[in-house]
Parts: structure tokens; sequence; C-alpha cells
């Protein structure tokens, strides 16, 4: 029998073990929110589901995703530039053909690759197509942006074999498709390697509210009580927390409310431990940090 497979990308270390170092000003709990600015093809494809579609064009689930991007992201832009919080867009190429007003509503964040729509998976597609697809992804972003994204989160969460290669290859420094940390860590790239920024599935509102039906209250329960232990815990070791968000999910008047409830509760009890942050200065800062800080 042969032994377990390993990816062979990042080793095993435990966060126990690791070098201390700090967060910008010795801060020691980065806190980062990632909004998910998604596009989805009409009648085909990928897409979240409020209900199972019985056919296509499904239209049902097509337009409770289409709300996040007339509607609920407006919501949201205005909640992040009340509390001042820094933003990490994941955006979707397509995003700028079919809803550019969507993405300019957050002025001054940060915009992160996130293919071109959420109808495909990346890791399904030959090396040369998925090339391709980060390319033209890249591409798209530089144009209305003006800056090169330099993070990346694979359309629902998918890989290939060879993603966090040619993602390095292409120019990008981290990528935040991997839940399995509360700090930032190197992977092993066939050129070189690639920086991990942790991106939560926890505190996610589509693996919570989508896969687990919970709702809105005990969504923010769980942001608040995270956001909690962790401020402790990072008197001990620098810790990062991101909160991943859908517009067309917490962007619902109903789950807004508990969200904003939430997000106070984080700036409320910051204090100067506390670094509100976007993934790519996390990425930044981790990157600069002397070598063998960051495992």
């Amino acid at each position: 029998m042969s032994p377990p497979r390993s990816h062979d990308r990042y080793p095993y270390s435990p966060i126990g073990e690791r070098p201390l170092y700090d967060w910008p000003s010795g801060r020691r709990l980065a806190v980062y929110v990632a909004l998910n600015l998604e596009w989805f093809s009409f009648g085909e494809g990928l897409g979240a589901e409020l209900v199972s579609a019985a056919h296509q064009p499904d239209v049902l689930n097509y337009t409770w995703r289409d709300y996040g991007n007339r509607v609920g992201a407006f919501r949201l832009a205005e909640l992040f530039a009340e509390l001042k919080l820094p933003v990490s867009l994941l955006v979707n190429a397509d995003m700028y053909a079919h809803a550019p007003q969507a993405v300019a509503a957050f002025a001054g964040a940060e915009i992160v690759g996130h293919g071109r729509s959420n109808s495909e998976r990346q890791g399904t597609l030959s090396e040369d197509d998925e090339r391709a697809l980060i390319a033209q992804t890249t591409a798209a972003i530089e144009k209305h942006s003006g800056e090169r994204p330099r993070g990346w989160l694979g359309p629902w969460i998918s890989q290939s074999h060879v993603t966090p290669d040619l993602l390095q290859e292409a120019g990008y420094t981290y990528l935040l498709d991997l839940c399995h940390d509360d700090q930032p860590t190197w992977m092993k790239t066939r050129q070189g390697r690639i920086l991990s920024v942790p991106y939560p599935q926890e505190l996610n509102d589509i693996p919570q509210i989508v896969a687990r039906k919970r709702e809105g209250a005990e969504f923010a329960d769980t942001i608040e009580d995270a956001f909690d232990v962790l401020h402790v815990e990072s008197a001990r070791r620098p810790l990062v927390i991101g909160i991943a968000l859908h517009a067309y999910i917490v962007g619902q008047p109903h789950r807004f409310k508990h969200l904003s409830r939430a997000l106070n509760h984080i700036v409320r009890r910051a204090d100067e431990r506390v670094w509100f942050a976007t993934s790519g200065a996390i990425a930044a800062h981790a990157a600069a940090l002397p070598e063998g800080t960051v495992p």
C-alpha cells in the first residue's frame, strides 16, 4: 500500500514553535475584510443557490445573486466607509464589463484577482487555458484599476495541480485559497514561492449561511466570537483574521443589520494590538520579514 500523497507546497509547522514577529507599529492582530464582487453567466455555468435550480434559465437564483451588484454592494460600501475599514475587493474581471459601478463604489480598495466570472472553475482547465484565464483577469483589472493585482482568489477556491506555479509566474505575490492557518505561510512553486494569506471558510458567509443554513445573527456572533478569541491570543503571537463576504448574501437588509453589529463590535474593541489592513498589506509586510520568520 502506497503512503498518502503530499502536496509538498508547504511543510507542517506548529504555530507555537514559530518565530515571533509584529505587524506594523508593534501590532499583533491583522484584521481584513474580503468582499467578493462576482458576475455569473445567465442560463449556464456555476452559481450559489438560494434554492435548488429546477432548470435553466435559472431566473430565481440568477437574480438573487444579481441583487448584490445592484443593491447590496452599495449598502456595504457605505458601511465600510462609515467605519473607515480598508477593503480587499475580490473581483471577477467580468464585473468591469457588466457592473463597473459596483467596483468603483469602494474608493481606495485593493483589487484582488478572482477569475473571469464565478460561473467557471479554473481547476478543471488545461494548463494553457488556466494560464490564459489568469492573464485575461490580470489585464482587465490592470486596465480598469490602473494597477496590476498582487493577490488572487480562485473562483470557487478551485486549483489545478499547477495553479500556484502559474500565479507566481504571472507575477502574483500572494494567494487567498488556503484556510489552513492563522498566519501567512510560504508555498513552494516550480520557479520560486508564493505567499499564502489565510482566507476564512468559517468566517465566510457562503459556508455559514448558504451551506449550513445559518442566518445573519448567528454569522455575526461567529465573527464577534472569533475576533474576541484571537484578540486575546494575539498577546502571545501575531495572527490574521479575515472576514469573507458576498454582496448578494450579507448585502440583504436582514443580514446587513447583523454584519454591521459585528463590524462595529470589532472597531469598538480594537486597541493598540489591532491592525486594520488589506490582504495585500498583510502579504507585503510578511514577505519583507527576515528570511525564516514566516514558515
